[in-house]
């Protein structure tokens, strides 16, 4: 039986923007370089674009012998990982894509490992020349026949046709594929994230506090109505080890984030690690602590201590100069839970929010009172869960968890 190694990689030069794939099949035995393929995909990310390099680069494998064993060398862990089933495939765009390509080889016939991307020299460079070209057409080179080791170049549009082809008679397969992969995901007890309970799938939300900005250390009041700061080095730093964390779970669909500039930015860590797009949502942003912000607790406690006091005792007081009082900041965060849970039933959310919102949402899920809001910890880039059952009841499943963020 012949054996190949296949190595694939794909980019995108703005994650999403113009991206590409390369892909080489090699003979297991010598060495030797069978195909050379690479095709400019247009605008799409990373991880899609590492998807079809993955793809182009079995089927050319299968093209030569569809008996032989092949063996994938990538330098993205995303696509190894759920590749080899150990990671879950969530995003609708990379799904359909892996479906594909679990297809192109009987089952146990294709293995997969991760390399350092130094390594993958080959695929990167046809990846890049793919982008280089903006709009050509795809190419493949492989030795022609009767002349071993000699290679050539074949325009392959009559190729791409005819995988087209094949694509759309498989499109109803892709489909049934894709729903007896959600039912098999949503048994899977040892899966990693956040698993589905007995009764039914519910909608997951994982909140994410932004990172650390220059007032975070410093305990300063900043909500919707102060200065908007960015996230500072540490934040940042946070920020992308949330991501891998997430990426490591492996359950994401969809990202949502308050539109503040923290947020965003946090939010936009994780999306590139994801390959998800951000859809900023309203609801999720931080109260406004009208003429706090920007001050300490003791800065406010000894220039506005009549106003703190009734702040400290009624959900319903305002800070002073007209904030936004824990009762409004409630009723906002209960209308965006509702429309959040009707739109993503089944599925699993990343919100990317602050400290009023994420407490205010476990509040509500745990059926606490408002004083509650004083008791819990949450610090600069932890993890929440809570899940919603179509019943209307609600789960905690975590509550700032900042294991990632430990070295």
């Amino acid at each position: 039986m012949r054996e190949f190694i296949v190595e694939a990689d794909g980019g995108s030069r703005g994650n999403p923007g113009p991206a590409g794939y390369g892909s080489v099949v090699l003979d297991a035995a010598t060495g030797e370089t069978l195909v050379e393929t690479y095709e400019y995909l247009g605008v799409t990310t990373n991880n899609v674009a590492e998807y079809r390099g993955l793809l182009a680069g079995l089927r050319a494998a299968h093209d030569l012998d569809p008996a032989a064993r092949v063996h994938v060398r990538m330098d993205s862990k995303l696509v190894v990982e759920q590749m080899s089933g150990r990671w879950k495939i969530k995003h609708p765009d990379m799904k359909p894509l892996a479906l594909e390509a679990g297809r192109v080889f009987p089952p146990g016939q294709v293995t997969y490992e991760w390399i350092p991307r130094e390594q993958n020299k080959r695929a990167d460079r046809l990846a890049n020349e793919a982008m280089d070209t903006e709009g050509s057409a795809s190419s493949v080179r492989k030795p022609t026949s009767g002349e071993a080791g000699t290679e050539a170049t074949v325009d392959v549009r009559t190729a791409k046709a005819d995988a087209d082809v094949r694509a759309a008679k498989a499109d109803a397969d892709v489909r049934a594929a894709k729903a007896d992969a959600d039912v098999r995901a949503a048994k899977a007890d040892a899966a990693p994230g956040w698993a589905p309970a007995d009764m039914g799938a519910p909608a997951t939300f994982v909140l994410l506090r932004h990172g650390e900005t220059p007032l975070t250390p410093q305990k300063r009041f900043s909500g919707s109505g102060g200065t908007d700061p960015s996230l500072s080095d540490i934040g940042r730093e946070q920020a992308e080890r949330a991501a891998e964390a997430l990426a490591r779970r492996g359950t994401i669909q969809h990202i949502l984030a308050s539109p503040l500039t923290r947020t965003r930015q946090t939010a936009a860590a994780v999306a590139e690690r994801l390959g998800i797009e951000v859809t900023v949502e309203d609801g999720l942003i931080e109260t406004d602590f009208g003429a706090w912000e920007g001050l300490t607790f003791g800065e406010v406690r000894e220039r506005y201590p009549d106003d703190l006091t009734k702040w400290l005792a009624d959900p319903e007081a305002e800070p002073t100069g007209g904030g936004e009082s824990f009762a409004a900041t409630a009723t906002r965060i209960a209308a965006t839970r509702d429309k959040l849970v009707a739109a993503y039933a089944g599925r699993t959310v990343l919100l990317v929010t602050h400290v009023t919102p994420i407490k205010t949402f476990v509040r509500l899920a745990l059926g606490a009172p408002p004083e509650s809001l004083f008791r819990m910890e949450l610090s600069a880039a932890s993890l929440s869960a809570v899940a919603y059952y179509a019943d209307g009841n609600a789960s905690v499943r975590l509550l700032n968890d900042t294991s990632h963020l430990r070295p």
